[in-house]
């Protein structure tokens, strides 16, 4: 009885193992176009599209984790432009 509660729990994790599959040609074009609009460098596209030859859901997590940081990097430059443009204001006073 034990032996095949032990049994049932070993193979409960082989198949909660996630199967990843390569991405298509329709997934590449949708991966390059996400990176559209946005200055990056080509290690990092090249990475994607190596990733996406194993995992096309790993791409696109790779992506989307990489823009989201370069999103908010720029809203911190953006922030503290604003911050220095208000302290010169009052150094001109």
């Amino acid at each position: 009885m034990y032996k095949a509660l032990i049994e049932d729990i070993f193979s409960d994790r082989e198949e909660a193992e996630e199967t990843t599959f390569p991405a298509t040609d329709k997934d590449l074009l949708v991966l390059t176009e996400k990176f559209l609009g946005f200055e990056i460098p080509s290690k990092v596209f090249l990475q994607a599209i190596a990733i996406a030859d194993y995992d096309g859901a790993g791409a696109f997590r790779y992506v989307d984790n990489y823009l989201t940081t370069l999103k908010n990097k720029k809203k911190l430059k953006h922030k503290k432009l604003l911050v220095l443009g208000a302290s010169t204001k009052y150094d001109n006073n």
